[in-house]
């Protein structure tokens, strides 16, 4: 909020202290320091959540932005928990809309290319949102667009699109609603996940 940056070596160092806890104390205080960080991000004037910005690795995030990936992250982290006592699990419809509306930023940096040039075009269900994924040798570029003006390669959840941009869509999670299983397995190589 002071336009300090923030030091380089501050995450490693958050998880330096975070991985040194017992997992009920782990717990305890991730509930503790989320409810102190809504607190905060509520507590921020209107006029504020326009000017300041966070800065986050090789991104520059608005208050909006950061809100929205606070979201992803927490819509992301309950879906593996989830997903371990079951295999059907998906991320909610109000967190699916979040994060599809968030993708462009996140897939800049998940994308891994994989040598293949094409376009895939994207239109997704709960919420409908289409996008276009070019694909290049060395490159891979997301964006949102309006609607498709030809056929449509891949059609889907969006919360599948969503898992499967965060690398999280394995074939055995993968819902039966994919439309094009080859559209589905390149964007798989592109987006592998950690």
């Amino acid at each position: 909020m002071d336009g300090a940056d923030t030091p380089e070596d501050f995450a490693p160092s958050v998880w330096d202290e975070w991985n040194s806890k017992a997992p009920a104390q782990q717990r305890r205080d991730a509930l503790s320091a989320d409810a102190q960080l809504s607190e905060a991000l509520e507590a921020v004037s209107g006029q504020d959540r326009e000017r300041v910005t966070f800065a986050m690795g090789p991104m520059t995030l608005t208050f909006a932005d950061f809100v929205a990936m606070r979201l992803n992250e927490h819509a992301f982290h309950t879906w593996d928990i989830e997903v371990v006592h079951d295999p059907a699990a998906v991320l909610p419809p109000t967190s699916a809309e979040v994060v599809a509306d968030h993708l462009e930023l996140v897939a800049r940096f998940t994308a891994q290319p994989a040598g293949e040039q094409r376009t895939v075009r994207v239109n997704t269900t709960q919420p409908v949102r289409s996008f276009v994924i070019e694909l290049e040798p060395e490159a891979a570029a997301f964006r949102p667009v309006d609607a498709h003006d030809g056929p449509v390669d891949l059609e889907l959840p969006a919360e599948a699109l969503a898992r499967l941009v965060y690398g999280r869509l394995d074939a055995a999670h993968t819902p039966p609603t994919v439309s094009d299983a080859n559209s589905r397995d390149a964007l798989r190589h592109v987006f592998p996940g950690p």
